[in-house]
């Protein structure tokens, strides 16, 4: 299985919480569509076998693509690589860019999955997190997509600085009153050198409250199972059949090409990535050569990577496959450092599969990380 991300580094706005690699400058958004078009042309041949699974469109805001830009990526795609006849093909778009006419556009181009950037159905939410578009509009372009698109995702954030449970379940129940089949739903972080860390530290805004967060996560996780969700990623919910292939591939280590400025490839041994720089990224595709930096990972690395991944879903650590891709030293491991978190009631064991209890579930990635091998 092989997937294509494609990251389309431009926004309306900066969110005040983001530090993803976009510009709110489009004035050279055609020169660099043509650029990512070439470093496919470059690096078609990097992805075992050519046929491609899943294709995803990330950002940024690939919903800022002119009908002419998407075909334009789109026909490169088909002329270099082999699409599967039913691949997942996904288009992050926001509220404010779903217009009947896009939606239209979108479905002609391909399309068949949309992930749509809605965060809150709260316009204070909305207006602390500098979004573009008002809670009517999120509302009203769900609506529009539905008539279009059966294969559509939400994203949603909690623990926002000030939120109630009370609000939280609103939201919760504002998105299950759509009828949509899955819903992705994050934690608010605060990262460096974004505006929301300068707002906090300034006093303009509460600091988050992580028991908050965790109260959010509790009260979305049950909600969601009682209508019939499974919980299969941390982030990650869905309706059986409607489970995202993109990321799923991710999460068990598949081989996935990164095209675009700050776009991560990786071919289960390498992880590549290229420059976070849209105009040195369009002069270096110009001479033909790829901006990217390379790291071969090493055993360690894999291991506890395929550990950091596969404890945040339903399908959890396979003991079986430790051995056979990483061997007997960290098998051992393994199983020594999972005991005691089997003891405290965070993991727990299945036969050869061993996975997060629900005591153990916010807390995954903490626990993943007592589960690395140390070099």
């Amino acid at each position: 299985m092989s997937s294509l991300y494609i990251h389309i580094p431009f926004c309306k706005q900066a969110c005040h919480y983001c530090d993803f690699h976009f510009s709110t400058s489009i004035r050279k958004k055609g020169e660099l569509v043509s650029m990512l078009c070439e470093e496919i042309r470059l690096r078609k041949d990097e992805l075992p076998g050519k046929q491609l699974d899943t294709i995803y469109f990330g950002g940024g805001t690939p919903s800022l693509l002119s009908s002419e830009e998407l075909k334009q990526i789109c026909d490169t795609i088909n002329n270099n690589f082999e699409v599967r006849e039913d691949a997942e093909i996904t288009l992050e778009a926001n509220p404010d860019d779903l217009t009947l006419e896009n939606i239209k556009i979108f479905k002609k181009a391909g399309i068949n999955r949309l992930s749509i950037g809605v965060q809150s159905f709260f316009e204070e939410d909305l207006q602390l997190m500098n979004r573009a578009h008002n809670a009517t509009e999120a509302l009203e372009s769900i609506q529009m997509a539905k008539q279009f698109f059966e294969n559509i995702s939400i994203d949603l954030i909690y623990g926002i600085p000030g939120m109630s449970n009370e609000r939280w379940k609103t939201n919760i129940e504002t998105a299950l009153s759509l009828g949509l089949p899955h819903f992705s739903c994050y934690a608010l972080t605060i990262e460096p050198n974004t505006a929301l860390k300068k707002m906090i530290e300034k006093g303009k805004v509460k600091p988050v409250d992580d028991e908050a967060a965790r109260a959010h996560f509790d009260i979305l996780t049950m909600r969601l199972k009682e209508k019939g969700f499974t919980h299969y990623e941390f982030s990650n919910y869905g309706k059986p059949g409607f489970f995202s292939e993109n990321n799923t591939a991710y999460w068990f280590g598949k081989p996935y090409l990164g095209i675009g400025p700050s776009a991560h490839s990786y071919d289960g041994e390498n992880r590549k990535w290229n420059i976070s720089n849209n105009t040195l990224y369009m002069k270096s595709i110009e001479m033909g050569k790829l901006p990217l930096e390379q790291e071969e990972l090493s055993t360690t690395d894999r291991y506890n990577e395929y550990v950091m991944t596969r404890l945040r879903t339903i399908w959890g650590i396979d003991i079986n496959e430790v051995e056979e891709r990483f061997g007997n030293l960290y098998k051992t491991h393994l199983l020594n450092e999972a005991s005691n978190e089997i003891k405290l009631g965070l993991l727990k064991q299945n036969e050869n599969v061993i996975t997060v209890t629900k005591k153990g579930k916010f807390l995954s990635d903490g626990i993943a990380s007592n589960l690395f091998f140390i070099n």
